[in-house]
């Protein structure tokens, strides 16, 4: 084969393993890579980073401007976004998660396996419904807002602005499902560049027509909190719009056609099959989510406030352990297509040394510089003192997560997805949720006593999730690969 004609990246690689170069830009060595073979924290490092930064770029820049408008807007819109956010559009992404997590899992197997056709009817298929459950929320939007709204707090106020906070996230669902598939078709696929490269487009305009909307600049209409959904969902509807563009115009490493979307009961079957137990799973973290906020908002819209804010800036450091615990359950998946189970297991080690080299730093951080973070997205000084407290426990929570996450996708992507359902739905409802009412309220510690059954909470489900890992259970199913 002929040497490439340029040395790079992928030639040096190439070189030490002993075969040709092909690749001739870095653009194509993180795109193109095939995890199959080769280094695998370099693999680890090529699917993380674009993803890392994408993160960076589309949540954590556009969750810290966001929060920053809110803050702007007062309590009772801070209040109202951030408790819509964590219950009512947790509970939408459930489904989201759960039918990414298994179209995931089936395209990685599928690319390992070198199928790839059948990796892009499953993308196809996984697009088909995630435009079925974007239909339904946008129904409950119209139909029920207020209903919603009075879930998440008692406090009429607040009510009155998340009821058309919660109208627009609803009826515009469709373009942050439409964002999150995409992202996650082409993860399995090992490809996370490409979702990057989109990101830098699609959060400017997310952040210019949220600044516009909810102020009323540059000539629009002010509409307070309002803007702030609409504003993300017109930018949302640029992100997909670019996404299809990129997947039906061949210049993805999946390729969709208009005969991917065509119904195929089989194959909807078999995602919707294995959606649900991932979506369970996530239904415990949101269930802990939803039952903290009602409780902080029983002790006053400040305490509701400091628990959202807080909760936000926990996100910002989880989004560097989610694409690593991502990049760790493509590798997973793609290796236990291509019938190679050491493989697997080395990624999994692999993923978890660097989860831990990068938050247990950034924890420390988050730790040193809380009052700091607080005081820049809260002004009201009450809240950010109640803010700070919750990042101490946060804090330490961040230092050990990633291990958890490495260990549940890991999981998932074997095709095991009952354990991580059960081991966190256990935690959630026999640990975290009763602790917290316990602590908060007839122990008398109120806030506090929340934050501390939500480290405790946490602390166990990472240690049954990561020891249940271990056990090798998982891999019972490949011990002939």
């Amino acid at each position: 084969m002929q040497e490439a004609p340029e040395v790079d990246v992928g030639e040096i690689e190439a070189e030490a393993e002993g075969v040709p170069a092909e690749r001739t830009s870095l653009l194509a060595f993180f795109r193109d890579r095939d995890h199959t073979r080769g280094n695998l924290l370099v693999s680890v490092l090529v699917l993380a980073l674009p993803s890392t930064l994408s993160m960076v770029f589309s949540f954590g820049i556009f969750q810290m401007v966001e929060l920053k408008f809110l803050g702007s807007l007062g309590a009772h819109a801070l209040a109202a976004a951030t408790a819509s956010d964590l219950v009512l559009r947790q509970g939408l992404m459930l489904f989201v998660m759960g039918m990414t997590v298994a179209s995931q899992m089936m395209i990685a197997r599928n690319v390992g396996a070198g199928r790839v056709g059948a990796a892009e009817h499953v993308a196809g298929q996984t697009f088909l419904l995630g435009g079925m459950l974007a239909v339904v929320a946008a129904a409950i939007g119209l139909l029920i807002p207020g209903v919603l709204a009075r879930i998440v707090s008692p406090e009429p106020e607040v009510v009155a602005l998340a009821t058309d906070y919660v109208r627009v996230v609803f009826v515009m669902f469709f373009a942050m499902a439409a964002s999150q598939i995409f992202a996650t078709v082409l993860n399995g696929a090992g490809d996370t560049t490409t979702p990057l490269m989109t990101s830098f487009v699609v959060t400017p305009i997310a952040i210019f027509a949220q600044w516009s909307l909810a102020f009323g600049n540059s000539g629009m209409p002010d509409l307070g909190v309002v803007g702030l959904p609409l504003g993300a969902a017109l930018g949302g509807v640029v992100g997909s719009a670019i996404s299809l563009f990129m997947l039906f115009s061949g210049r993805c490493r999946v390729h969709l056609r208009a005969s991917h979307l065509a119904p195929d009961a089989a194959a909807l079957r078999q995602i919707v099959a294995m959606s649900w137990q991932p979506a369970l799973h996530m239904a415990a973290r949101s269930t802990m989510l939803m039952v903290f906020t009602i409780m902080a908002g029983r002790f006053g819209e400040k305490v509701q406030a400091a628990y959202g804010v807080g909760v936000r800036i926990e996100m910002l450091a989880i989004m560097f352990a989610f694409p690593i615990a991502n990049a760790c359950a493509t590798l997973v998946g793609q290796n236990l297509g291509a019938r190679n189970l050491p493989r697997a297991w080395q990624a999994v080690y692999t993923s978890s040394l660097v989860s831990l080299t990068a938050l247990i730093p950034l924890a420390l951080c988050v730790f040193l510089f809380r009052h700091q973070i607080v005081g820049f997205f809260a002004p009201d000084p009450e809240v950010a003192a109640l803010a700070a407290e919750y990042l101490v426990f946060s804090s330490i929570i961040l230092s050990f997560y990633g291990l958890y996450f490495v260990a549940f996708r890991t999981l998932q992507a074997s095709g095991d997805m009952n354990s991580p359902m059960l081991v966190s739905i256990g935690t959630a409802f026999l640990i975290g949720a009763p602790l917290g009412y316990l602590l908060s309220h007839q122990a008398g510690l109120g806030p506090r006593g929340m934050w501390t059954a939500n480290l405790i909470y946490a602390l166990v489900n990472c240690g049954l999730m990561t020891a249940w890992l271990f056990t090798g259970r998982w891999t019972h199913r490949h011990r002939s690969v």
